[in-house]
């Protein structure tokens, strides 16, 4: 592999985590303005030391997620990242791939090119691995991260075990 993988981050569900003491799932209003705040308390719930740890990955970031260019205003300060670029999504949704399809597979196996890519989201599925594999020449990773508790130190493990195998040293 030549070039660094990208690394395509969600924010609702792995970078914020949806979990409560109580245990019961909680939801963010995706997409509204109150959720793009900066005063949006589940912005209290991001983990500081993921940035540091998403850095040492050595992959090149990439916001892949409905907050646009709100990730880079109020996620990326809270957690230690740089400005990142940000996955541009099609003004609407259209359903052309098979059902159970993501509405973001396509585009970003687009998006990269042929290039090697991790997508971590809490609603990839098998469906989403299958196109990825069938429509992406390059070696790619798609990573379903449990949205009760999001990027975990197993989660790590993983994305580090397939950089190593899918870039040998």
């Amino acid at each position: 592999m030549t070039e660094r993988p990208f690394l395509f981050l969600d924010v609702d569900g792995p970078l914020i985590p949806f979990g409560s003491s109580s245990g019961h799932l909680q939801t963010a209003a995706a997409g509204s303005s109150t959720s793009l705040d900066q005063g949006n308390p589940l912005l209290k719930r991001l983990d500081p030391g993921l940035g540091a740890r998403l850095m040492a990955l050595g992959c090149r970031l990439v916001w892949a997620t409905t907050w646009m260019e709100e990730a880079n205003e109020a996620v990326s300060p809270r957690i230690g990242l740089p400005r990142l670029p940000v996955v541009e999504w099609p003004d609407f949704h259209v359903d052309e791939g098979p059902r159970g399809l993501h509405w973001k597979t396509r585009h970003l196996v687009e998006w990269t090119d042929g290039q090697p890519f991790i997508w971590v989201d809490d609603e990839i599925s098998a469906m989403d691995r299958l196109w990825a594999e069938t429509s992406h020449p390059g070696p790619s990773l798609l990573h379903r991260v449990d949205p009760t508790k999001g990027l975990v130190n197993a989660d790590f493990s993983t994305l580090a075990d397939w950089l190593c195998a899918a870039a040998p040293s």
